[in-house]
């Protein structure tokens, strides 16, 4: 039987990051890069203006780490939350097939006028989310910890 890993086994807590700029999405974009999650596990609150996704996103902080002390590289289980949204769109996706794994390759920001604009959710297969915000406001939670990852491998987009 194999245990999972710990946060400590990283010397790291688990992340809690926010972004309200460019600059800080393009922190947390980088980290939930490749991460993979069942459609079923993306929601909309529209009375709540907000829109989450729980994720299992693979430990890039990690991966150099791993590497380097010859271990398995992780994924940890996070909630990617964005506030203030107004409107979801989606293109690509079949929200019907409840079986569907999707990958989330990037989150990008297009400003609008006075602060609103688009978070735009860019997924492996020519998918995609748009939602519009009234003010951009995401956050990203770690909230398992860590366990191997189920391919042992790195993401590779060469590949």
């Amino acid at each position: 039987m194999t245990e999972d890993a710990r946060f400590e086994d990283g010397g790291e807590a688990p992340l809690y990051l926010g972004a309200l700029d460019d600059e800080d999405l393009g922190v947390l974009a980088a980290l939930v890069q490749d991460a993979v999650f069942p459609i079923t596990e993306m929601a909309w609150r529209p009375k709540a203006r907000q829109f989450a996704i729980l994720l299992n996103r693979f430990r890039w902080e990690d991966a150099p780490n791993a590497k380097a002390r010859n271990r398995p590289v992780e994924r940890v289980q996070s909630v990617l939350s964005v506030e203030n949204v107004l409107r979801v769109a989606s293109q690509g996706i079949d929200r019907a097939d409840k079986d569907v794994i999707l990958s989330l390759l990037s989150v990008t920001f297009e400003p609008a006028e006075d602060g609103t604009g688009h978070v735009v959710l860019t997924l492996a297969g020519d998918g995609g989310i748009r939602l519009e915000v009234e003010a951009l406001d995401v956050t990203l939670r770690d909230v398992t910890r860590p366990y191997e990852a189920p391919s042992g491998k790195i993401p590779d987009h060469d590949a």
